[in-house]
């Protein structure tokens, strides 16, 4: 009982957290409207609590609220490796035969690419009649045409999941397929020894285990509410009305797409194939939702998400240990839905045509640039332009549009995290119900 209120304690924490950074992000956004962003006072404000301190002419800059928020990104960066290659690593060594490996990788694969392929269906339905409408037919004027990323083949993604180089693997988070695909190769190769949880690696991992378990208690509990107000009060406090403006239809249509999704599509799959009351569901996968949120990252997210997956959803922890980081760059629902909207609403602005045979092409070039997004903040937005290029939309307004898009996506790309997150944490209850390792008694709790 005390762990369920204490649960509730950080859920409600966290709620009041992002409310009052929202607020106080908007607050300061006003101020910074009034007083003009190039004004001495707004300047002062500006270098005491919001300013990146790393960036260029920063080097007296205070940046309070920056410094507070990256610590504690950082510190939750800091395990997704050891986390990632422990936890794959004991899962894989204790489920003994290839066959029900075999079987939990293809249902996990199967059902990301069912819910993304039904995420890009809506989007694309609901975005190609605003298209049609004329909605995101909008000129942009006071935006610099530039570009954030040059053009690569998304199957570059199949690739990079074999690492040729293993310290370079290891000392970079945003190689986390490389990392499960290491993991993966211990693990089975383990089991072929024969060397079981008494062997030096298995231990090994195990204490490694424990250990991050005690410090992401530790840095969420204590800091988790705090950093998340001041995460949410610098990102609004330094955005631009100016910028917002022109891309307002698609703001509103993107949120209003990944809304629905993770407020309806999520609790539905829960409901039909799991079986279990939504609402329930919903309550207990909050926080993960709101860590999302303030933090734009899948991966600073993927620790909390596995401990509420585990000890509140009922998830085995054998199947969240290899469902969870697998989902963390495969399973990209909202990043999905959100390269959809995008590539739209710049081919409107654009001038541009788009055919029904375009919108599928669309479709399959979001589905794969999203399996290679890393889990970090911003990186959506910027694999957009891959799609951009796919289909030939790079003219001068496109790339005006899309500047506009780097420009102003952060609280977008916030909501897609939630929705990715989440994403995966219903991966591995619907994949633990079909393998019998779903405990309904802790999910009821």
């Amino acid at each position: 009982m005390k762990k369920l209120n204490d649960n509730n304690k950080l859920a409600l924490q966290m709620l009041i957290a992002m409310v009052a950074g929202i607020a106080v992000g908007l607050a300061f956004m006003g101020i910074r409207e009034n007083l003009g962003s190039d004004s001495a006072t707004w300047i002062t404000i500006n270098n005491l609590l919001f300013q990146d301190i790393t960036a260029a002419g920063a080097e007296r800059s205070i940046g309070l609220f920056y410094i507070g928020g990256q610590i504690f990104i950082r510190a939750l960066q800091l395990i997704i490796v050891p986390m990632v290659f422990s936890s794959v690593v004991m899962a894989i060594n204790e489920i003994s035969e290839a066959s029900t490996l075999g079987r939990i990788s293809a249902k996990t694969i199967g059902w990301f690419m069912t819910t993304t392929a039904i995420a890009l269906f809506v989007a694309g339905a609901i975005s190609l009649l605003c298209f049609n409408m004329g909605i995101f037919n909008i000129e942009i004027e006071g935006v610099e045409g530039t570009v954030g990323s040059t053009g690569a083949n998304p199957l570059k993604v199949i690739l990079d999941i074999v690492p040729s180089n293993i310290g370079a693997t290891f000392s970079v988070n945003n190689a986390v397929l490389s990392i499960v695909f290491l993991s993966v190769v211990v693990g089975l190769g383990m089991n072929k020894l024969g060397l079981g949880s008494s062997s030096f690696i298995y231990c090994l991992c195990e204490e490694v285990s424990k250990i991050i378990v005690i410090f992401l208690n530790f840095i969420v509990r204590k800091f988790g509410p705090a950093a998340i107000f001041m995460l949410l009060s610098r990102t609004f406090a330094t955005y631009g009305i100016d910028y917002l403006k022109p891309a307002l239809n698609y703001v509103l249509l993107c949120t209003g797409l990944l809304l629905f999704y993770l407020c309806v599509g999520y609790p539905l799959y829960v409901m039909l194939v799991c079986k279990l009351n939504p609402v329930t569901f919903m309550k207990k996968v909050f926080k993960v939702i709101i860590f999302g949120f303030s933090t734009s990252s899948s991966a600073a997210t993927l620790p909390l998400n596995q401990d509420v997956t585990t000890k509140e959803l009922g998830v085995d922890p054998k199947i969240a240990s290899f469902v969870l980081p697998l989902g963390m760059t495969v399973n990209m629902d909202g990043t999905a839905i959100m390269q959809v909207v995008a590539t739209l609403f710049i081919a409107g602005c654009g001038g541009y045509d788009v055919s029904a045979f375009q919108l599928v092409v669309i479709m399959v070039l979001a589905l794969i640039a999203s399996i290679g997004t890393p889990a970090a903040p911003g990186a959506g937005a910027v694999i957009l332009f891959t799609i951009l290029s796919g289909v030939g939309f790079t003219g001068e307004q496109a790339l005006i549009a899309y500047s506009l898009i780097l420009a102003i996506n952060r609280p977008i790309e916030m909501l897609v995290t939630s929705l990715n997150v989440t994403g995966d944490a219903v991966a591995s209850m619907v994949v633990a119900k079909s393998e019998g390792k779903l405990n309904t008694e802790i999910f009821h709790k």
